[in-house]
């Protein structure tokens, strides 16, 4: 499972979740996005559909009618009934991502040490591949 760290600086969580999203659709894969805070989830909900003025990004909220064929499902929990591959821990806090190919963790100042903490017990696990992306001058840079 590849594990991609993304530290929040200019952007907010929703308009970065409304990027990750529109990567991970366009190789043809479900996304589930996670977030305890049910606020944060209608912000990234309202980001998806504003995403860009040709299109949006559909969504929906676990627990919906009709979750199972979202391809963006939005939740408090890392289950995927929509049968997603990649997760979006938006809320800055990692839960164990088993069964996702890739998992990306955001995070910004109030959880930089619990991403550092995250970042180290994922160090040497098998099958886990991490990487670290930050914003320079507006455009995302792996750092490592």
């Amino acid at each position: 499972m590849k594990v991609d760290f993304w530290q929040l600086s200019r952007d907010p969580a929703p308009r970065v979740v409304a990027l990750i999203a529109e990567r991970v659709l366009a190789q043809g894969e479900r996304l589930l996005v996670v977030s305890a805070d049910a606020e944060q989830r209608q912000l990234i909900a309202r980001a998806l559909w504003e995403a860009s003025p040709e299109s949006f990004l559909a969504n929906g909220h676990a627990g919906a009618a009709g979750e199972e064929r979202q391809p963006i499902l939005l939740s408090a929990d890392p289950v995927a009934p929509n049968g997603a591959s990649h997760v979006v821990f938006a809320d800055g806090t990692w839960r164990e991502a088993e069964g996702f190919a890739r998992a990306f963790l955001l995070f910004g100042e109030d959880t930089l040490e619990a991403a550092r903490a995250t970042w180290r017990s994922l160090d040497g696990r098998d099958g886990v591949e991490r990487s670290f992306f930050r914003q320079e001058g507006g455009k995302w840079v792996k750092a490592a």
